[in-house]
């Protein structure tokens, strides 16, 4: 449950409508400037097995924002996250007792992308909660860091981190230090502080922005204090900085740079051999002080490879390093089966590669590896809209990075224009990806069941821009395989909105046809012109779909939300009671909560009784 008390009217945080299961169903805006005063208990939504009890707001900040979210509460420990809402599975930032008065947070990080992000406030653990105040505020520019000072092999210098420090993206002060490295140079840094929870980075700069290569916060048998072997992968500066693990600690530290130690001794394995091996406390360590095998093959530019690690002793973790031994890439669970893993990987140039293969922990035994080559990635097949057509996902088909088989389609389209795709099958669990066609293939969207008829997939989107698009058809499963049906639709451009009066009830009905959401929900939107101080009173009725309503205003493209709410009147019927904040032409959604519903409607706009 919460209340919101607006503290500044200025904004420059863009809400944008969702609707759809990636959010709990209580997700509320949250303005710059305000603050929210509300309560987790009973009734609010849990995550997995109970772990903790959350609430969640929706919010949508352009590039470059550097924003700061503060919880606090005098009845349980809190604790922040925030996600990206395409991307509810990765948390881009979190703290707990950042604020550094007790068990409140401070939660700072820089928006790198312009999207919408979800704030999740929750309790540290468990299902206990209480009344808590949040505020998201936007911070001023950071200062221009200055020049890093210099560290040189075999040096130790001793240093504090200060509240006048520079400060990193995510809010964290640092101090950086500079040394000149040769590609395949390996190094061993070591942080120490007695005053804080110590992190060491070492990266980059690119494009005037540090990028991380590689970092440590509690490096092996020394407590708190960070140990870090670093291999450097080509000629050239690299930085260290020095940060703590929470915003508000500060103090002293020292800092050494000392040659790393030689690498584990590769044996030799071809692609498509099986071998092996024992993990035995008498093997190397790796550079995390873990006992692993080293294997080193040959591979071809562009060549993809299959990585497969089993064991029945221990929980398997398989990594993949180029000849300079800098990591490629990592797996843990990926296998078909249990604790066993899978790696699946591209490789970039022709050349020597090496496998590490470890326990998860330090646990030893016997395991299987084994490299497989795959189905390098072929050229898409073009597809029109309108077409139906009937495939195969096969042995033989190229794998995406989570190891499915899957085939590919472009076909053109132009900015606004609004496609649906449906795939169907009786074999496996379908799963249907868009993405832009140039470069590396990253999905813009995604769909699972969204045909609400079992496993099926529908995905609605609006393409962004003019161009050349990749719709992949794929099981959702690795080791799924078998036949399926997929269809692409052209379906124009986003509908425009009709007109309502105040008074007056709007009847409707939500088709595949009608305009959708970020989250591919179903709506359809109303303008209505208002003065300032005007009070609405919206409802919406319907019994063939969870009714959700929302008014607010176009700003840049995006639809900014001034009010909504899902369950106001009952379950699934919804009421807002909403005032003009100015005199203006707003617009009422009024559509599903859940992708994919359609069914009649009832819209109802009138004033609110004194």
């Amino acid at each position: 449950m919460r209340r919101q008390t607006i503290l500044a009217a200025a904004s420059s945080l863009a809400l944008v409508l969702a609707a759809g299961p990636v959010l709990a169903q209580s997700a509320e805006p949250l303005r710059i400037g305000a603050s929210v005063e509300g309560s987790l208990g009973e009734g609010d939504a849990a995550a997995e097995d109970d772990a903790y009890r959350f609430d969640e707001y929706l919010v949508s900040a352009r590039a470059g924002q550097r924003l700061e979210a503060t919880m606090r509460s005098g009845a349980f420990d809190t604790v922040l996250e925030v996600r990206r809402q395409d991307d509810m599975d990765t948390v881009i930032g979190t703290d707990d007792d950042g604020l550094g008065d007790g068990t409140d947070s401070r939660l700072r990080f820089t928006v790198t992308e312009a999207g919408t992000y979800i704030l999740r406030a929750r309790t540290l653990s468990g299902l206990e909660g209480g009344a808590y105040t949040l505020s998201l505020t936007e911070r001023p520019p950071a200062p221009r860091a200055p020049r890093p000072s210099g560290i040189r092999l075999g040096q130790t210098v001793n240093g504090e981190l200060t509240a006048r420090d520079p400060e990193a993206d995510d809010g964290l002060p640092y101090d950086a230090f500079a040394f000149r490295a040769r590609a395949g140079e390996r190094f061993a840094v070591a942080l120490d502080s007695e005053a804080f929870d110590p992190i060491v980075r070492i990266g980059r700069m690119e494009s005037g922005a540090f990028a991380e290569l590689a970092q440590n916060d509690d490096g092996p048998d020394d407590g708190l204090n960070s140990r870090l072997v670093f291999t450097a992968p080509d000629d050239g500066e690299y930085l260290i900085r020095v940060t703590p693990l929470t915003a508000a600690a500060e103090g002293r530290y020292s800092l050494s740079l000392r040659e790393g130690p030689a690498p584990l001794p590769a044996q030799p394995i071809a692609i498509g051999a099986t071998v092996t091996g024992q993990l035995a406390e008498s093997d190397g360590k790796n550079e995390s002080d873990i006992p692993a095998d080293a294997w080193r093959f040959e591979g071809r530019e562009g060549q993809r490879v299959r990585i497969d690690m089993t064991s029945d002793d221990f929980d398997t973790v398989v990594e993949l390093f180029d000849d300079n031994r800098v990591s490629l890439g990592e797996d843990d669970d990926g296998g078909p089966e249990g604790t066993n893993s899978r790696l699946t990987f591209t490789l970039p140039r022709t050349g020597s590669y090496v496998v590490e293969a470890r326990a998860f922990s330090t646990a030893t035994g016997d395991y299987e590896l084994s490299i497989t080559a795959v189905e390098a990635d072929r050229a898409p097949d073009a597809i029109a809209f309108g077409t139906k057509l009937e495939g195969e996902i096969g042995e033989t088909d190229p794998r995406d990075g989570d190891d499915r088989g899957y085939d590919a389609f472009t076909f053109s389209g132009i900015e606004g224009q609004r496609i649906q795709a449906i795939m169907r099958s009786g074999d496996f669990d379908t799963f249907l990806q868009i993405g832009k066609a140039e470069g590396e293939f990253t999905a813009l969207a995604s769909d699972d069941d969204g045909l609400m008829e079992g496993t099926d997939s529908r995905l609605y989107f609006t393409l962004p821009a003019d161009g050349d698009y990749v719709l992949r058809a794929l099981p959702l499963g690795a080791d799924a395989k078998g036949l399926y049906a997929l269809e692409l639709v052209d379906r124009g451009p986003q509908p425009q909105p009709g007109s309502i009066l105040i008074g007056s009830t709007a009847w409707g009905a939500l088709t595949d046809n009608d305009a959708t959401t970020d989250s591919n929900a179903h709506y359809d939107a109303y303008r209505i012109t208002l003065h300032e101080d005007e009070k609405l009173l919206i409802t919406m009725v319907s019994n063939d779909v969870d009714s959700f309503v929302a008014v607010g205003q176009e700003e840049d493209g995006k639809f900014e939300i001034l009010g909504s709410d899902d369950d106001g009147l009952t379950d699934t019927h919804a009421k807002l009671e909403w005032t003009a904040p100015e005199d203006g032409t707003f617009e009422i959604r009024a559509g599903a909560y859940q992708q994919g519903q359609t069914g009649v409607y009832a819209l109802t706009v009138e004033k609110q009784q004194p």
